[in-house]
């Protein structure tokens, strides 16, 4: 039987249409972003040709030369950018937009200036949208586990938001950033694990490698996060063994954490002079730590379940109990990760492996993450309200209005007082407290978006123009200093209608017109207002008399007689200038005809003096033909 011709087109269509169906459902690479702060450049580092981008996205701050950068780094930045308290303020940040939502690893490098006047390391405390992950502490220069921070967060408003904050301990300074998008489900430790949770890498070892890697340097999955390993070759005074191996390690890249399968081909191993294995780390106490212990059977002498049995404790409880990594894996060269997470209340750390049955304990890799509760943000439309506020007081950079105004708690912004409102879990601003700060420009119409106002304090600065009717629709608005600016124009009615006003400070301005009479009777039930140094102000009692204040209607009036007389008045100009070029045109054509009415008036008189001749010699004919008149 003959094959049909078409047959193999049609196996050539199904092949490509395989393809073009695995090629569409196919996972895209992570989204990632690498800064290079201080950096005019793009640059592409060795051997892995990572490309760190040009510097951008900052707030503020000052690029230099970097000096100290971690080790483990080859070939290191040099650059960074640094944020003077002096000129920045106390909050600096980098906004990266048109961030994909998602899940992500943030790490942040810090350095030191390469200048002889920058000599001592600088102490602040780094945010992650709105969170504080970190504070620098005393000796991060000399320690390279300690230049960087890690935190794995979710950014779900297509914004990163990294911010430094100054603890008065010199100028926060940045020689790198990177945003590295993870799967969506790594690392997910329990119910409280979620878009609410920050985890920040306290510790992450590869135990038995004596060089630092990241996932890349092992080949490893991009949707990892690049992670950086630091190595370790002994947990304890060099009572372990390392162990190490070349063959393949099954389920090591699994989802959704992918950890590189290298990772698991080296180990430490206790012996006789120390059975247990230990590793003790400082941490914050009271606080919940999320731990990830890594293994794999590489030792080539224990082949079986039971071979190798033991305990794990934290901080002297049992955590797990009776772990066969061989029984628990599936076999050997099989990866296994155990993770549980603990409260802390102490300073201290301590993860042991005690040996039960057969062989000693062995550990591959672990890592610890501190859990940081995400703070809960302030309403979006009160941050943008304050930065159009930023922007039209032309406020000084020294007040640093960056970021969130109320989170992070330990730094939020000065002359904002922040509420937690805790039916809505949100932040929001109660109050605005910037006298005397050498404010200028105009109060924009956009402080109507701040609805939870209570108070308002912009007194002794030289901000002018018009007080905003808007104003009058912050219905919890208690007090209002506006007094000793350059404010002119009329009181908005508008003021008049906040009925929680008790304080009212409008001296010291240009204001001119009648006071709201709503303003006057709210001094009968206890307000206090003050409205002097208003030369044009009038209406209310301890100002001068208003004339005759006139309604709605005699205004309207008023307003179409006044457009009936001008329009009387453009109608008679108009008649009258048409009237006159009527008549200066009449003149103009009289002028012109005045030689040829000359000559026919003569021409009449001559021919009257010949008619008048002809009659006398008519006259005189005729008595001589009849002879003697009978009247002589």
């Amino acid at each position: 039987m003959r094959m049909p011709r078409f047959l193999p087109w049609l196996l050539l269509l199904l092949l490509l249409f395989c393809l073009a169906i695995s090629t569409c459902f196919a996972r895209q690479g992570p989204w990632v972003m690498r800064i290079s702060c201080g950096s005019r450049v793009n640059v592409n580092t060795a051997p892995t040709n990572t490309r760190w981008n040009k510097d951008f996205a900052y707030t503020g701050g000052i690029p230099a030369n970097a000096t100290k950068y971690p080790s483990f780094l080859t070939p290191r930045l040099p650059t960074l950018r640094y944020f003077p308290l002096s000129s920045g303020g106390p909050n600096n940040c980098y906004n990266i937009r048109r961030v994909p939502k998602g899940h992500y690893t943030v790490r942040v490098f810090f350095g030191l200036i390469e200048e002889p006047d920058f000599n001592t390391e600088p102490l602040f405390d780094i945010s992650v949208q709105g969170t504080q992950v970190y504070s620098l502490q005393a000796g991060w220069s000399t320690n390279d586990d300690q230049s960087f921070v890690e935190a794995q967060v979710f950014l779900l408003d297509h914004t990163a938001s990294i911010c430094f904050h100054s603890t008065g301990h010199g100028d926060p300074a940045i020689t790198s950033i990177e945003i590295l998008q993870i799967d969506n489900q790594a690392y997910r430790y329990g119910p409280a694990w979620g878009q609410g949770t920050i985890l920040r890498t306290a510790t992450r070892l590869s135990c038995g490698n004596g060089k630092p890697k990241f996932d890349v340097d092992y080949s490893g999955d991009h949707w990892g996060g690049d992670r950086f390993w630091g190595p370790i070759t002994s947990l304890g005074s060099s009572s372990d063994q390392p162990r190490s191996t070349e063959a393949g390690i099954k389920h090591a890249t699994n989802a959704p954490n992918f950890y590189p399968e290298a990772l698991y081909q080296t180990a430490i191993v206790s012996t006789d002079a120390q059975p247990d294995l230990a590793y003790t780390m400082d941490v914050e106490p009271n606080r919940n730590y999320s731990i990830w212990l890594h293994f794999a059977e590489i030792d080539a002498t224990v082949t079986d379940v039971g071979k190798r049995v033991f305990d794990i404790l934290v901080n002297s409880d049992v955590q797990f109990q009776d772990v066969d990594i061989i029984k628990m894996s599936g076999g050997r060269y099989t990866a296994l990760v155990l993770n549980t997470t603990v409260l802390v209340n102490g300073r201290t750390l301590t993860i042991t492996l005690h040996p039960k049955e057969g062989q000693y304990a062995i550990i591959s890799a672990i890592e610890i993450f501190e859990v940081v509760i995400a703070e809960t943000k302030t309403l979006s439309q009160e941050v943008a309200a304050l930065q159009k506020l930023k922007t039209a007081l032309a406020l000084p950079p020294r007040f640093g209005w960056n970021g969130d105004p109320c989170v992070p708690q330990q730094h939020p912004w000065n002359g904002a007082d922040c509420q937690f409102d805790r039916t809505n879990f949100r932040w929001f601003i109660d109050g605005l407290g910037l006298d005397n700060q050498g404010l200028r420009g105009s109060l924009p119409n956009d402080i109507i978006k701040l609805q939870s106002l209570q108070s308002i304090n912009l007194s002794g600065n030289s901000i002018h123009g018009a007080i905003p009717s808007s104003i009058g629709k912050l219905t919890k608005l208690e007090a209002l200093d506006l007094s000793y600016n350059s404010f002119n124009g009329s009181i908005p009615e508008s003021v008049g209608q906040l009925t929680s006003l008790r304080r009212l400070n409008l001296n010291g301005n240009h204001l001119s017109g009648r006071v709201p009479a709503e303003l006057g009777g709210m001094l009968l039930h206890g307000a206090t207002f003050n409205f002097t140094d208003n030369a044009g102000l009038c209406g209310i009692p301890g100002l001068r008399t208003c004339g005759p204040r006139l309604t709605a209607g005699a205004k309207i009036g008023i307003a179409f007689a006044a457009s009936v007389a001008c329009l009387l008045v453009v109608v008679c100009a108009t008649c009258w200038w048409k009237r006159r070029q009527n008549i200066l045109r009449a003149q103009q054509i009289a002028a012109r005809g005045a030689p040829y009415a000359k000559a026919r008036t003569h021409l009449s008189h001559d021919i009257q003096l010949t008619r008048h001749y002809n009659n006398q010699n008519h006259h005189s004919r005729t008595a001589a033909e009849n002879g003697p008149s009978l009247l002589s």
